[in-house]
């Protein structure tokens, strides 16, 4: 069952002459329990993409079927209101940002259950059941964000985002800002994931961890999709020259640096494409 649908979606931002196309006719299917990567440079139109999906931005055209819902037309009463359920959840790429630094985190954890009514004692609960998921102890819980680590931050922003039990979680580059050592933590939680039946959508530049984790990958460039694939596909044998670009620069997938006169041929083929 396909938790999200988009099709043909597109977005521009701008009046007259300056508009700029950000989305161009994006096609895009997330199963339940799928892991699917989404990857492209800085401007491809990533996070443009997760914002549509999340209500934040209004497409230009295009169909978002969200949980079997048709939310394309919906109005920013009726997002809220989807938002406050939980249906759909974010994940930053600043942890620290987009946790409150003078809440602890059990009540940063707690908070979306109380909005939905839930009692303080079972939120507290459930906030404790929810860090274990993400391999954190409890003993965390009474510290303020500022007292954790960047890896640790990370994991509760993961945790927060599972309270409620979305069916879809988005997250904009999880890793990017972590050492290595909390980049694979956060990877393999990332695959424990998929276990619970929850559909992941990773955003992110890095080629190399999305790999590591995805079932398939979209690659996008300049707001179109030019590829997808599985990820074995998309990593083995990729199509288009902007994706054997992004291959041959990933470094955790090459044995050694790509030859400068390759990449030069590869840049000159996607921009002739």
């Amino acid at each position: 069952m396909n938790v999200l649908e988009v099709s043909g979606l597109e977005v521009r931002y701008g009046h007259g002459a300056r508009r700029k196309r950000a989305l161009a006719g994006v096609d895009l299917t997330v199963e339940r329990g799928e892991i699917v990567g989404v990857i492209g440079e800085t401007g491809s139109g990533k996070s443009t993409l997760a914002r549509t999906v999340l209500g934040l931005v209004r497409p230009s055209a295009g169909r978002i079927v969200l949980g079997g819902q048709d939310v394309t037309g919906y109005r920013a009463r009726q997002w809220r209101a989807l938002r406050r359920r939980g249906i759909v959840q974010y994940v930053f790429q600043d942890p620290l940002r987009s946790l409150d630094p003078e809440l602890s985190i059990a009540d940063s954890l707690a908070e979306p259950l109380l909005v939905r009514g839930i009692a303080r004692a079972e939120a507290v609960n459930r906030a404790e059941e929810y860090l274990s998921r993400v391999r954190l102890d409890a003993d965390l819980l009474p510290r303020l964000p500022g007292e954790l680590s960047g890896g640790q931050r990370q994991r509760v922003t993961i945790a927060r985002a599972l309270l409620t039990e979305p069916e879809l979680v988005l997250l904009d580059e999880p890793v990017s800002a972590l050492d290595a050592a909390n980049r694979v933590q956060v990877l393999r939680i990332l695959q424990d994931l998929r276990e619970s039946g929850v559909a992941l959508v990773f955003i992110s530049h890095d080629l190399g961890s999305v790999a590591g984790v995805a079932d398939r990958i979209a690659v996008l460039s300049e707001g179109a999709l030019v590829e997808t694939g599985t990820a074995r596909q998309i990593v083995a044998t990729p199509s288009h020259p902007y994706t054997r670009l992004l291959v041959s620069s990933a470094p955790t997938l090459r044995a050694a640096p790509a030859d400068r006169a390759r990449r030069e041929e590869l840049r000159a083929a996607l921009l002739n494409s």
